[in-house]
Order: C-alpha cells, then sequence, then structure tokens
C-alpha cells in the first residue's frame, strides 16, 4: 500500500528545498546538522525531512553517521570530470546516430528556433540560459532515438546540475554558449557528423574547465558570507 499523499508531498517539498539550498551554497562542504534541526527550520516532521535527506543521500550530496548526523560531502571535481567524460560519450555517440538518419528530426528544428538566432534575440538571463543549455544537449540525444542513452544522459545531467548552472553566471559564458551550440547544430544539419563532433567535445571540455574555476570561486565566496 502507497504511503499517504500529504507524506509525499512534504518529503517531495524538503529535497526540492533542501536540494535548492545545497545548489546555492546555503550549505557548505563539511557542514553538519540535525534531522531534527532541519525539520524545526522547515517547519515538517522529522519522517519527510529524513526521506528527503535519504534521497540526497543517494545523490550523492550528502553523508550520515549515528552520531554526528548529516554532513554536506566536499565536491568530488575528481568524479565531476569523470561525469563530464561520460557526458561527451553518451553525446558524441548521439551525434554519429544523427548523421545516419535520412530525415532531420523534429527535435532539431525546434533547437534552430531556439539557437540559430540573431544575437538581438539571444536571452540574457544566465539562469534562462542554463536550462536551455541543459535542454539543447538533453535534446541532441533524444533526436538520435535510442531511449536508454537518453535515459543514461538524463541521469548524468542531474548528478552535476550542482556545478554546471554556475557555467552561466557570467554573460561571457553565455554569449560564449549560444555561439558555440550554433556552431554544433549547423555541423550536424549538414551532416558533418566528425565536425560536429569535434565541435561538441571542445564545448563540453571548456564548459568542465569554466565550472571548476567558477565553483572554486563560489565556494570562496560563500565561506567569506558565513565568515
Amino acid at each position: 500500500m502507497s504511503e499517504p499523499a500529504p507524506r509525499q508531498a512534504l518529503a517531495e517539498q524538503a529535497y526540492a528545498q533542501l536540494k535548492a539550498e545545497l545548489h546555492d551554497f546555503h550549505w557548505l562542504p563539511g557542514q553538519r546538522a540535525s534531522e531534527l534541526e532541519i525539520a524545526q527550520r522547515l517547519g515538517m516532521s522529522r519522517t519527510p525531512v529524513r526521506e528527503a535527506l535519504f534521497r540526497l543521500r543517494n545523490e550523492g550530496f550528502l553523508e550520515v553517521e549515528a552520531k554526528t548526523g548529516w554532513t554536506v560531502k566536499p565536491i568530488d571535481f575528481a568524479r565531476i570530470d569523470q561525469i563530464y567524460d561520460l557526458r561527451i560519450v553518451l553525446e558524441t555517440a548521439s551525434l554519429a546516430r544523427l548523421g545516419q538518419m535520412s530525415e532531420e528530426p523534429p527535435l532539431l528544428r525546434a533547437l534552430k528556433e531556439v539557437w540559430l538566432v540573431p544575437a538581438a534575440e539571444r536571452l540574457t538571463d544566465g539562469r534562462a540560459v542554463g536550462a536551455l543549455d541543459e535542454q539543447f544537449h538533453a535534446q541532441l540525444v533524444a533526436a538520435a532515438g535510442n531511449d536508454e542513452i537518453a535515459r543514461v544522459h538524463r541521469e548524468v545531467t542531474e548528478r552535476i546540475r550542482i556545478v554546471r548552472r554556475l557555467d552561466f553566471t557570467r554573460a561571457d559564458r553565455s554569449d560564449a554558449t549560444y555561439a558555440e551550440h550554433a556552431k554544433i547544430l549547423r555541423a550536424v544539419l549538414q551532416r558533418k557528423t566528425d565536425a560536429a563532433q569535434m565541435l561538441l567535445r571542445s564545448h563540453i571540455e571548456q564548459s568542465k574547465a569554466e565550472v571548476r574555476k567558477i565553483t572554486l570561486h563560489a565556494l570562496l565566496a560563500a565561506r567569506e558570507r558565513r565568515a
């Protein structure tokens, strides 16, 4: 029998709020808190909060010990680099499949309307561009038609969202994303698979390097605010 909907809703609410706080570095690596403290702050009972915390632990954000409670795990840049490398494998494989298709998938037509636009029509809000960037890569993979690759790609995206979204806190990175996505998309549409894969690989590698620098800066700024 499924548990009552209100409890599930509270657990989902707690999960969303706590994850947003982690993304915004309101919790710093090494910071500790008890379930009771968190529940009181959120105005909830401990049960839905515990469910949310275990969900975040399973996603690699937290760890728990009986005596010390919940602790924010350090950002593991080596692991993040490996996940970015996995993105490259999944996405370049998808580009290869796209290059073999006889007809242009509808998802590619939708991407043209977003990324092949004049500079004056580009979005400037970093959060909005970040959401579109995630959508761009997801749609490229989905357009290739392999549901299992698309599923794994969604899981990969979720695991690096905490740092990936920081790539759009600077205006120059948003402009670069528009330019790079346009080049990748044009190469895909022209069936220049090798060029598209090279451009995509370079784009992701650059993003990986930038988010490391920006994340370290954001952590330093958060620690200074806390101090």
